[in-house]
C-alpha cells in the first residue's frame, strides 16, 4: 500500500484474544497498527505475529489512566500524523461467579475504569483527533457484547458497562456527524479466548444449570471489524452481533 495512502488504527487490549486478532487481520490488509496494553510483552507477541513487513507500533498503556491515554494517542500522532480508526477494545469481565451482595466496590469500580471509563477516554483521545486532522474524520468501533442486550448470571458489573457502551456508541454517532466521524459497535458472543476458556468446562446458565457452550473462532470477528472499518466514512455499520452460531443467546433464559 501507498504509504500516503495508508490507514491508521489504534487497537486497545491487543496483546491477546479478539484485540490481537483484529490487529493482526488490519496489518494484513495494510493497515498500520497500534497496539496497546497493559502489557508490554504480549504486544510484542502481537507485533512479531503480524511480521517483518507490517507497520505496528507498541504502546503500553492502562486505558482506565487519563494520562496513559493521552501519551497513547500523542504517540501514534507523532509516528503517523493521523488516526482513521480506534477499536475500543480494552475489557475485562471482572470477578466470576460471585453473588451481586458480595461484590466489593473495588472490584465494581476496577471494571467501570476498563470497560466505560476506558472506552470514554480512548474514544474522546481518538474523537479530538479525528476533528482536527486533515482530512477531517475517521472512525470508532467499540467492541461490546451479547451482555450489551442480556446478562449473564452473576455478572452485573460487566453488563452494566456493555449496556452503557450502547450509549456511548449512540452518543458517539451523533456527536460526530458534523466531523465525519462514525461510530459502530460490534457485540461479539463466544469468540474462543482466554475469556471464554469456561465455555468448554461448563458455565452457569440462568436456570441455574451449568452447561458447556460453543465458541467461535476470534478470526470470524476480525472480519468482521475489517469490514466496518474499511467502509467509506459515508457508510457505517452501527451495530453488528457476531456469535457462535448455537449459543444460547437466542431463547437465553
Amino acid at each position: 500500500m501507498d504509504e500516503s495512502t495508508k490507514k491508521i488504527a489504534v487497537v486497545t487490549g491487543a496483546g491477546s484474544g479478539i484485540g490481537r486478532s483484529v490487529a493482526l487481520t488490519l496489518a494484513a490488509a495494510g493497515w498500520a497498527v497500534a497496539v496497546a496494553g497493559r502489557r508490554a510483552e504480549p504486544l510484542e507477541e502481537t507485533a512479531r505475529a503480524a511480521g517483518d513487513g507490517a507497520d505496528v507500533l507498541c504502546v503500553r498503556a492502562d486505558v482506565s489512566d487519563p494520562d496513559e491515554v493521552t501519551a497513547l494517542f500523542e504517540s501514534v500522532r507523532a509516528r503517523y500524523g493521523r488516526l482513521d480508526l480506534l477499536f475500543n477494545n480494552a475489557g475485562t469481565f471482572g470477578p466470576g461467579g460471585v453473588p451481586l451482595e458480595d461484590i466489593s466496590y473495588e472490584a465494581w469500580r476496577s471494571v467501570v475504569d476498563v470497560n466505560l471509563t476506558g472506552a470514554f477516554l480512548c474514544a474522546q483521545a481518538a474523537f479530538r483527533q479525528m476533528k482536527r486532522q486533515e482530512p477531517q474524520g475517521g472512525r470508532i468501533i467499540n467492541n461490546g457484547s451479547i451482555s450489551a442486550h442480556v446478562p449473564r448470571p452473576n455478572s452485573i458489573a460487566y453488563t452494566a458497562t456493555k449496556h452503557a457502551m450502547t450509549g456511548l456508541t449512540k452518543s458517539l454517532s451523533l456527536d460526530g456527524r458534523p466531523y465525519r466521524i462514525a461510530c459502530g459497535q460490534i457485540d461479539i458472543g463466544n469468540a474462543a479466548t482466554e475469556m471464554t476458556e469456561r465455555m468448554q468446562t461448563g458455565i452457569l446458565q440462568a436456570n441455574g444449570q451449568l452447561a458447556v457452550e460453543p465458541v467461535m473462532d476470534a478470526a470470524d470477528v476480525a472480519r468482521t471489524v475489517l469490514h466496518m472499518a474499511e467502509l467509506p466514512l459515508e457508510a457505517n455499520v452501527q451495530f453488528a452481533t457476531v456469535m457462535a452460531t448455537s449459543m444460547p443467546y437466542i431463547g437465553r433464559g
